[in-house]
């Protein structure tokens, strides 16, 4: 498919924001925005290069001398400025997530104010840090790491470059931020409005260019303590590798294959809606989707049955519709990635129940995929097995609780894991023995203080409340003899 050109204003960026102000790019590579439901050329964006991120990492050095000293009240008033200032653009923000990346209209406001309301999460977990501690003759303190690089994905920018920043600034750290370019509209709008909450000059520097270019920089320049990276396993293995060097600390929020576990007492009317929403939630494109639904076989057949009929409700249509619960992918990259594991899945056997391979009818235009459920799955497939970023579930049975538990923790990911049953005590301990950063009970649900990050090759670390201002810490001791 070839993306087409829109008629009427496109959007040129040709600036990074370095010291406290926009200016002008260094590089010169000019990349274009397409419009995923469409498949047209909304903006164009000058990419930065080495020089523009040494410029950003030298500003973020020459800050961290002065504000790796503030106090935590100084921090806690930077980030209700932060705050306010992003919240103000609230609708902005959703309007542009919606615009360049496909996001549904009310996902992408749940995500958008998720990322601004980490700045107040931030706040009130800086309260609660033991900042000092002292014994006898012994006093330990937690001092900022240092410059932070942070690199995000394209799937829910706001809420990462908020989340990030939000802890890097309770800890006194200053930051270079990397997002994705295919949200550089997004990025945009966002800046634009943390510039209003008045930082001081080098806190925030954000470089919008390639991750072979931008995003090496940062890992390799020994003026950068610390890496912030979500993204892509192959990706952050690269980075671990390469942060080596120098010896930076990284928090790595990698990817999911979460499972699902369907127990013999849930009531379907309610669990297969819920699970659904799970599977396909922000289009399939979510690490944290519960992409592979575990069910007794003995249940399997009425899972089977209810499963078409619920998902009339996950209606494909134009993202900036509330009713539509499933937008395009990112990118053609991207749709053609999922309709590879489509046929895959499809070789390998597994039966498709709903959905299968090219476009939903009548959306031939954008990167839409149908939404696809497999069934007859065995965990060793590859569908099973990779993360595919879309909207594609398989449904794989079990015989008992322990082999339920046994399939999910069968996979080398370990970020998200969901248990639905009417049981709560059973459904505790069934979500207790899961390898996974979290796991949720009868319903995604969420908690601003709650470490986020996985086991496994879901990465390295966590984010979120007191856990992600941690991350950005290291611990002296001085000692008196």
């Amino acid at each position: 498919m070839n993306a087409q050109t829109r008629t009427g204003t496109i959007k040129s960026l040709t600036t990074h924001y370095i010291d406290g102000a926009f200016v002008e790019s260094h590089g010169r590579e000019v990349i274009d925005i397409i419009n995923p439901t469409r498949g047209e050329v909304i903006g164009r964006v000058t990419l930065g290069d080495a020089e523009d991120t040494r410029r950003a990492i030298a500003a973020a050095k020459r800050a961290l001398a002065t504000y790796g000293r503030s106090t935590t009240e100084e921090r806690a008033k930077l980030l209700r400025r932060l705050h306010d200032a992003a919240f103000a653009r609230v609708d902005d923000l959703t309007a542009a997530m919606v615009e360049e990346y496909g996001g549904l209209v009310q996902f992408a406001g749940l995500i958008v104010r998720s990322g601004i309301n980490a700045f107040s999460a931030a706040e009130q977990a800086l309260q609660e840090i033991p900042w000092t501690r002292r014994w006898e003759k012994t006093t330990v303190t937690l001092e900022p790491v240092g410059v932070a690089g942070m690199i995000t994905a394209w799937n829910a920018n706001a809420l990462f470059i908020c989340l990030k920043l939000a802890s890097a600034v309770a800890a006194g750290c200053t930051v270079v931020i990397k997002p994705s370019e295919l949200s550089s509209l997004q990025t945009r709008v966002l800046v634009e409005a943390l510039h209003e909450a008045g930082l001081p000059k080098g806190v925030l520097n954000v470089v919008t260019g390639l991750g072979t270019v931008v995003g090496a920089e940062l890992v390799r320049n020994p003026d950068v303590a610390k890496i912030s990276f979500t993204g892509s396993v192959g990706v952050g293995e690269s980075i671990m590798r390469d942060c080596a060097a120098t010896m930076k600390r990284m928090t790595l929020e990698l990817g999911g294959k979460s499972p699902t576990i369907l127990l013999d007492d849930a009531v379907l009317d309610q669990a297969i809606p819920s699970a659904l929403t799970m599977a396909f939630m922000n289009s399939g494109q979510a690490c944290a989707a519960g992409t592979r639904l575990l069910v007794p076989k003995n249940r399997l057949d009425a899972v089977k049955q209810a499963i078409p009929g619920a998902m009339r409700a996950f209606t494909v249509g134009d993202p900036s519709d509330p009713k539509t619960a499933v937008g395009p992918m990112v990118s053609q990259r991207q749709f053609e990635r999922v309709q590879s594991y489509i046929r895959k899945g499809i070789e390998e056997g597994a039966e498709v129940l709903v959905g299968g391979e090219g476009h939903p009818e009548g959306f031939e235009g954008g990167y839409f995929v149908k939404p696809t459920v497999f069934v007859n799955v065995k965990n060793d497939m590859t569908i099973a097995q990779e993360e595919i970023f879309g909207p594609v579930l398989s449904v794989i049975a079990y015989d008992s609780d322990d082999e339920a538990i046994r399939i999910a923790n069968d996979s080398k990911y370990g970020l998200h894991a969901a248990v639905i049953g009417t049981d709560l005590s059973r459904a505790r301990r069934v979500a207790s023995q899961l390898r996974a950063g979290r796991v949720v009970i009868n319903g995604m649900t969420d908690d601003p203080q709650a470490p986020w990050g996985g086991f496994k090759y879901s990465g390295v670390g966590r984010e979120y409340g007191r856990y992600g201002i941690e991350a950005f810490l290291e611990p002296r001791a001085i000692l008196e003899s």
